[in-house]
Formats: structure tokens, sequence, C-alpha cells
């Protein structure tokens, strides 16, 4: 059974706009499930740090990019929104090249946050990167937008 309360497509993911760190980064969405988000990213020039290696601040825009994104799709889109509130990353394995593929999954689902565990793997598909995103569900109307 899924876990949506929003149908994934291109609008309720938010890729209408552009010009954003998700389009600068080459962040995609490639994959969603029944109880799951998965994209991806590539290890390039925009998403490496000085020694060659992905940034673990790339890696965690991924893991916040999804877990936000599929915890959105989660909410009543009317009045409620999903806003990440506290993240945190392992960082056990380098990359060099290639892409990262991320999936966040639902730990907790409950009526003011959620919790996504988001695990980044490398084209091996040997895990790169495990993180905990915990997202308020907040009233739209007091978002101020």
């Amino acid at each position: 059974m899924a876990i949506w309360t929003v149908t994934p497509n291109r609008q309720s993911l938010g890729f209408e706009h552009r010009s954003t760190m998700v389009d600068h980064l080459g962040i995609t969405i490639d994959d969603v499930g029944d109880d799951y988000l998965a994209g991806s990213m590539p290890v390039d020039h925009r998403t490496i740090q000085i020694m060659g290696l992905l940034h673990g601040g790339a890696s965690v825009v991924l893991a916040e990019t999804l877990g936000s994104l599929a915890s959105n799709l989660c909410v009543e889109p009317e009045t409620q929104a999903a806003v990440g509130i506290q993240i945190n990353a392992n960082h056990v394995r380098a990359v060099r090249t290639g892409r990262v593929r991320g999936t966040a999954r639902p730990i907790h689902l409950g009526r003011s946050t959620h919790v996504w565990q988001i695990t980044l793997t490398n084209e091996q598909g040997r895990t790169v990167c495990v993180s905990t995103l915990t997202t308020a569900i907040i009233d739209r109307s007091t978002m101020g937008v």
C-alpha cells in the first residue's frame, strides 16, 4: 500500500522550478515506489571537494532533497508542508566519479513530524552515506509565502 497522499509526478516533485540547487547539482528523481523515492546526482566538478572526492555537503543536499520531497508527498498539499528541521549524515565510503543514487524510506510518519532514512550508494551498489532527516509538518498558512 502506497504511503503517498499526493501522486508523485513532475509537478508534485517540484521540478517545474529551475535555477535551484537541485538543478545546479544535476539531481534527478529516478524512481518512486509505494514506500520510497529514489534519485541520483553526478560526482563531478560541481559535487567534489578539493581532494577530488564527493563532498559530504553535496551528499547531504541529495539526502535532504529526497527526504523533503518524499515527506511533502505524504502530507495534505493544500494545508500542510514538510520542512527539514534536522539532518545527520554518516559518510562511509569515498566516491571519485560516476553517479551516486539515494533512496529515501520513512522510519516514522506522524502527524507533526516525519523521520526518513536516506541511503546513498555508488554505481556498484555499495553504501556511500547513510543519512537521517527529520521534517516538521507545518500549516502552510504559517509559511508566509
